[in-house]
């Protein structure tokens, strides 16, 4: 008799995904420090054998994205660790008492850290502050130096890799004179460092990022999730998707400045991804309805365009979505997304680690619906 556990079943199976599915996605939203924690999740499906096929990040998302799709399955843990570990070695305090209250100011003043110093591998200060640089200087629209990122991603990340395809990549920026959003996808281009980091310079702190003659900003600033990218593809493919949040749009009644300082963070960069499924549900509703009144039509009577609709609409892909989103610790504040210590990085790294492996224990979950299109919001479903 087999006595293993089925969370030990799926992490037996090398390569192990639901019936019927095409595609495992892990689509990865911006949030700065806080990204650790997709670094977690992405170590718990790892564990499970259940690798992806399909990664898209915006910012944070977009770097994480980078290494996983840059380095073969057995490298991957090793350099996302090995990123984290570098933009976090700073030592903040020798010793931080128990309590939140120690916390707090411990996070306080390991962002205050970031803000002088910048982090290493990642971002230094400009030798010239922008309020003291003249116009069309390279100093002049921003804060860092973001030379250290495009170090960092060369000696990390296989370019090569990525741009060979065996994995769909793509990375979420926004086109500084137009102001349009779009995302630099391995499909379509060839993918180099400046894609990342252009999906990552987040203004006014990070520096544009020109790609051809074209300059670019961090996409978080239009758009800060990526799903809408998988939902507009037109391949067909039933899909289990990761969508992995770094700010909440639920939270509480601010009741202090810095209270109301994070919640506007977490609302204005949360993740619209349930007005997207609702959306893409509607649509995909309106076209299952759409393939029965033709049905109902003669052939005869049908025009070739008509037949071409049929066709298109009587198979529709079925897409789960699992909606995972990091749950802020009461001690962490408006400055959680630029608090680089190495303590909330191990907090947040341990955090997707744990919420991965207990939603995938729900088999129930991962499985794809009959038609359609079906969320799980994984923190409100646990309850």
């Amino acid at each position: 008799m087999d006595a293993r556990t089925p969370e030990a079943e799926i992490a037996s199976q090398a390569h192990w995904r639901p019936d019927r599915c095409d595609r495992v996605a892990l689509v990865l939203q911006g949030g700065g420090a806080l990204g650790a924690y997709q670094a977690g999740v992405y170590q718990a499906l790892h564990e499970a054998g259940l690798e992806p096929d399909w990664v898209c990040g915006v910012s944070i998302g977009g770097i994480n994205s980078a290494i996983i799709a840059g380095n073969p399955p057995e490298q991957r843990l090793e350099r996302l660790r090995t990123f984290w570990d570098r933009i976090t070695a700073r030592k903040v305090w020798h010793y931080t008492p128990d309590g939140d209250i120690f916390r707090k100011a411990r996070n306080i003043a390991s962002s205050w850290m970031t803000t002088t110093l910048g982090q290493p591998g990642f971002f230094a200060p400009h030798e010239v502050n922008p309020w003291f640089s003249p116009a069309g200087a390279q100093t002049a629209t921003s804060y860092y130096d973001t030379t250290p990122l495009r170090e960092t991603l060369l000696e990390l990340v296989d370019f090569d890799l990525i741009n060979s395809r065996k994995m769909h990549f793509a990375v979420g920026a926004v086109n500084v004179l137009t102001g349009n959003f779009l995302y630099f996808d391995n499909k379509k281009e060839v993918i180099g460092p400046e894609h990342v980091m252009a999906s990552g310079a987040l203004p006014p702190a990070l520096p544009m990022v020109k790609i051809g003659t074209d300059h670019f900003w961090d996409g978080g600033i239009v758009s800060n999730t990526p799903l809408q990218h998988l939902l507009d593809q037109e391949d067909r493919m039933n899909s289990l998707v990761f969508q992995v949040d770094l700010f909440s749009s639920r939270g509480m009644l601010p009741r202090d400045i810095q209270e109301v300082m994070a919640r506007h963070k977490d609302i204005m960069y949360s993740s619209r991804t349930r007005y997207n499924t609702d959306v893409y549900r509607k649509m995909n509703n309106l076209k299952t309805d759409f393939y029965q009144a033709l049905l109902k039509i003669p052939e005869d009577q049908l025009s070739d365009h008509e037949r071409e609709l049929r066709e298109k609409f009587g198979n529709l892909p079925e897409i789960t979505i699992l909606q995972m989103i990091y749950q802020q610790k009461a001690y962490e504040g408006a400055s959680k997304d630029h608090e680089f210590s190495a303590t909330s990085m191990r907090e947040h790294w341990q955090s997707g680690l744990e919420d991965t492996r207990r939603t995938l224990k729900r088999r129930d979950w991962l499985a794809l619906p009959d038609q359609g299109i079906v969320v799980h919001d994984v923190h409100r479903d646990h309850g």
